[in-house]
């Protein structure tokens, strides 16, 4: 069993091969803060990043990580949004645009594909191959 440092509180737990630096005390309390801010986005349709920092004291770069996440959505008609990490385009949830998905998808299709086999050589004509003459 490997022993980490949370990157929250700094106390030193358990690590089981989680995907968060967290131990899990602070986990616990992310959880209960994303339920905050789940809440109030319900409650406050249409409100911006900022607003929804300052009223719940999660930190910007907390309801980012969300976000991209796909935990948390910005609505359809929002002015707000991430960055696609790709080309930098506006988007509401994830880590990329739907055209660079789309890029993605079909860069990974084509590199399972497998190899096509080498064609055979064009068969050669008869007046290429030695003949005899019969005595």
């Amino acid at each position: 069993m490997e022993v980490r440092t949370c990157r929250m509180c700094g106390k030193l737990y358990n690590y089981i091969g989680r995907v968060t630096p967290f131990c899990p005390i602070c986990m616990k309390e992310l959880e209960q803060k994303f339920e905050v801010v789940k809440q109030y986005i319900k409650d406050n349709p249409g409100v911006n990043i900022q607003n929804v920092s300052e009223n719940t004291d999660v930190s910007i770069k907390i309801i980012k990580q969300w976000v991209r996440e796909e935990r948390l959505s910005f609505t359809a008609g929002s002015a707000v949004g991430i960055e696609c990490e790709s080309c930098g385009a506006n988007i509401l949830t994830g880590r990329f645009c739907d055209k660079c998905k789309q890029q993605l998808s079909n860069t990974l299709s084509e590199a399972i594909k497998p190899a096509k086999k080498p064609s055979e050589p064009a068969k050669k004509r008869d007046s290429a191959r030695m003949r005899f003459l019969d005595e």
